[in-house]
């Protein structure tokens, strides 16, 4: 299968190439895809064909990113054309959580401090997972989106596009244990800013998340 991941974070080494390897781990062995509209600065992965536009797929997947939805920026009309337009199933994290919900008519705010730390989640059927969050701009209109779980800090914390298979989640749940420690190993993170995440719980992951 063709994955296409709007590859936003593909500057930084561990939650760049080292998440798009774990979210890529969930799919039946995928032919991925690298598109990154907002830089041409980008890690070498080793992995991936990287592209300068959207290629036909049977899946595309919006990562988090280090830009803001709240302060809109020239390249992210693409990104909400494509999602607009797909035909296929998307997913997003964090920043595609809030851009896809931007996409359908939503609006996304910025509050006045970052949320970064494990939080529970609880789902509209009752269910509640721990999660790993780190943003500051929240969605606080989801648009055309079903709003399906919420955190005390974060009303909208996953959605679903009630007649297209979209879904969507604020927290980030290919941050792995692994992850956070290629955070610091890296210089992506301190190890003072990764000890907020008490990842000693049980997280949730991408496919219980997002692909289920």
């Amino acid at each position: 299968m063709r994955l296409l991941v709007v590859d936003l974070l593909a500057e930084r080494q561990a939650f760049g190439k080292e998440g798009v390897i774990e979210i890529a781990s969930h799919f039946d062995n995928p032919e991925v895809f690298l598109w990154s509209p907002h830089t041409q600065d980008r890690t070498e992965y080793g992995f991936g064909t990287v592209v300068n536009n959207p290629v036909d797929c049977d899946y595309i997947v919006v990562t988090g990113s280090r830009r803001n939805v709240s302060s809109w920026e020239p390249w992210m009309d693409k990104v909400a054309e494509l999602i607009r337009n797909a035909t296929v199933p998307i997913i997003g994290i964090c920043f595609g959580h809030q851009i896809i919900a931007a996409a359908f008519g939503g609006k996304v705010e910025r509050a006045n401090e970052g949320s970064h730390f494990v939080a529970p989640v609880e789902y509209n059927d009752g269910s509640i997972v721990n999660a790993v969050f780190t943003h500051q701009d929240h969605v606080v209109d989801s648009g055309e989106l079903e709003v399906i779980a919420s955190a005390d800090h974060c009303a909208i914390a996953a959605c679903q596009h009630p007649t297209r298979p979209i879904r969507t989640v604020q927290y980030h749940p290919e941050a792995t244990p692994h992850i956070l420690s290629e955070a610091i190993r890296l210089g992506d993170m301190t190890k003072a800013e990764a000890e907020v995440f008490d990842m000693s719980k049980s997280i949730i992951n991408v496919k219980d998340s997002l692909l289920t």
